[in-house]
């Protein structure tokens, strides 16, 4: 059984390793665990903006990040945006992502949203056939701009 929760400052290595353990992060995540930990301090002083992360016996095996937004538009629809969705690899395929999901959006609904929404790079297509089966669609085109 997986226990779903906010992560802590102590999970915060783990959680780096499974962005890393990864066809992209691995390219693009870092070594320095103090930038990790200093932005985690950042994202808790936030509040709207939190990792929650899956534990079986004592191990973090899956995490993601929920940021709760707030907006006028679609009849001023609160919204959760997913992120960094990772499960660990020798788990995939059995159902902890969807476990995961299933979690995102019972805090989504606690949170008071009306819709949950996600990117997911280009290149994941497993990843893209996974959130098709669970409802989601392909409605927006993503840009992203690096700020050097």
């Amino acid at each position: 059984m997986t226990l779903w929760r906010e992560a802590t400052a102590a999970d915060v290595p783990a959680v780096v390793a499974m962005l890393t353990d990864d066809m992209l992060g691995a390219a693009r995540e870092g070594s320095d665990m103090a930038l990790y930990q200093a932005e985690f301090a950042e994202m808790q002083r936030l509040g709207a903006n939190t990792l929650v992360v899956g534990e079986q016996a004592g191990h973090i095996v899956a995490t993601y990040q929920i940021t709760i937004l707030h907006g006028l538009s679609q009849k001023a629809a609160r919204r959760a945006q997913i992120e960094a969705v990772r499960v660990a690899g020798d788990l995939r395929g059995q159902g902890l992502g969807r476990e995961l999901m299933a979690d995102a959006e019972a805090r989504a609904r606690a949170a008071g949203c009306r819709l949950m929404q996600l990117t997911t790079n280009k290149a994941r297509t497993r990843a893209h056939r996974f959130y098709d089966r669970l409802g989601f669609t392909p409605s927006h085109i993503g840009y992203k701009r690096e700020l050097d």
